[in-house]
Parts: structure tokens; sequence; C-alpha cells
């Protein structure tokens, strides 16, 4: 049975610890929903680890669909969600509900996040939730902000950062989002907010408070040329692809592959 938002909110309220990770393709978004992945989030991020782009800001509306629709087709079970790239949301509600609202009728997805918790963003999230659009809410280290925040650096540190970010989390709640990603804040913050907010929190680089975690599956296979401090591999596939590379490209060179018909 299909994961659903609700089945989030009751785990919170169980102390289910929450699994989650991104995917961008079909292949890597069925072995993650084969092996039992609660939530699966298309994030922003394949801006970065799929198309080489130094930031996500660059990444187009067009281009997440694209990929969410794969994604999509190799789900059964997880729950699905995708991110509004930057400037599809930000500009007026009604370019939010636009962008959301493709998102949801083109790819088959479950729900949408949007990063932010301040006034305008929360009344963004309120509308497209009173219109039946589900909504993950982010706040903490939002990467749409990088240029903002001088780049990707831990967020809630001064008094000032640290009650900011907790009247977000309060505000996203309040607005209706289904649950929020918590992005390279302290632990202590994470599991005030985490204690506060009746819907689950989703860390990465948040600390073992929170309700649940999400990792980049780049960072967890080995796969990444560079990944943040709170990121873990399970796996060092970049090295076991490199060598598989080096030994097809051997074997082609001295002609082993493929083997010569036997006479």
């Amino acid at each position: 049975m299909t994961v659903t938002t609700k089945q989030l909110i009751q785990w919170k309220q169980k102390g289910r610890p929450i699994v989650a990770l991104t995917a961008y393709d079909y292949a890597v978004a069925q072995i993650l929903d084969q092996a039992g992945v609660d939530l699966i989030l298309v994030g922003d991020s394949l801006a970065m680890v799929a198309l080489g782009y130094d930031t996500t800001l660059p990444v187009t509306l067009d281009e997440m669909i694209h990929h969410a629709k794969a994604v999509r087709r190799g789900v059964k079970q997880a729950l699905i969600v995708v991110d509004l790239p930057f400037l599809t949301y930000q500009e007026s509600i009604q370019q939010a509900i636009h962008s959301a609202g493709r998102i949801l009728k083109e790819t088959g997805a479950q729900a949408v996040k949007l990063e932010g918790g301040n006034e305008a963003i929360a009344q963004t999230i309120s509308k497209l939730t009173s219109i039946g659009i589900p909504v993950m809410g982010h706040i903490g280290l939002t990467p749409q902000s990088v240029h903002q925040f001088g780049g990707y650096r831990k967020q809630g540190k001064t008094p000032d950062a640290r009650a900011r970010i907790l009247a977000e989390a309060v505000a996203v709640e309040e607005a209706g989002a289904f649950a929020m990603i918590l992005e390279h804040i302290g632990a202590d913050l994470a599991k005030e907010i985490t204690e506060k907010v009746s819907i689950p929190t989703i860390g990465i680089g948040a600390g073992v408070y929170c309700d649940g975690q999400v990792l980049v599956i780049n960072d967890v296979l080995g796969i990444s040329d560079w990944q943040p401090p709170f990121a873990k591999s399970y796996a060092n596939l970049r090295e076991n692809i490199t060598q598989a590379v080096k030994e097809y490209s051997l074997e082609v060179k001295e002609r082993k592959f493929p083997q010569p018909p036997s006479l």
C-alpha cells in the first residue's frame, strides 16, 4: 500500500522514524522503493548531482517534471515529493498554484516541497493546501537562498536566527504543511522544533532528534565527488564504477571482450 501524508503524521505520533532519500531516475527510484524507503524526494539537488550545476538555482520546472515522471514510473509504495524549483513559486500565489498543479498533474507525485517560512511563503503554503495540494516545508539552510547566506553554512547559530527558524517552523505547520525538512541546523534547535510541532520533521544535517532523516542518494552510494560533512556514504560506487570501466576498457583494447567464437 502506498505511503500517505497521513501515515507520516501517524508515525510521528507513534515514534516510528521516517526513512527518506532523494532519487532522480527510474532505476534508482525502483531500487529505493523495493528496499522499503518511506519517502522519495525528487529534490532540486538534481541540478548539482545530476546536471552538473554549481547550485540548485538553474534547474527548471520542466526539468523537475521530466525527472519526477521517471521516478514515479519506478515507485509502487513510497510517497513521492517533488521540489518546486527557484522562481516557480515566489512571484505570486497564482504562479505557485500553476507550478505545483503541473507537478501533480504531469508526474503523478503526491506532494510538492518549497523552501522558507516567512509570511509570504506561509500564505503560499496555506493556499496550496486549501485547494488540495499537499505541501512539505523546508527551513533552516534553504539552498535556493545560497547567495543570501553566503554559502551552505549552518543556520540558527545566533539567538535571533534561532528564534526566526523556530517561528518559521510554527508558521509552516499552521499553514497546513504535512511535514517539513530541517536542514543544517543544530540538534538542539531541531529537537525543540520537533517537540513543538505536530507534523513530522525530517532532518538533513540536523541531528538525531528529528522524526526522520533524508540524504542525497549520490552521497549515500558514494558517487558524489564532494559531499557535506553531515552526510554518510554506505558504499563507494564511484570507486567500483571506475574500476569496472577500467577493466572493460582494458578487455576491449586487448580484444578479450567480447569473447571470440569457439571453433
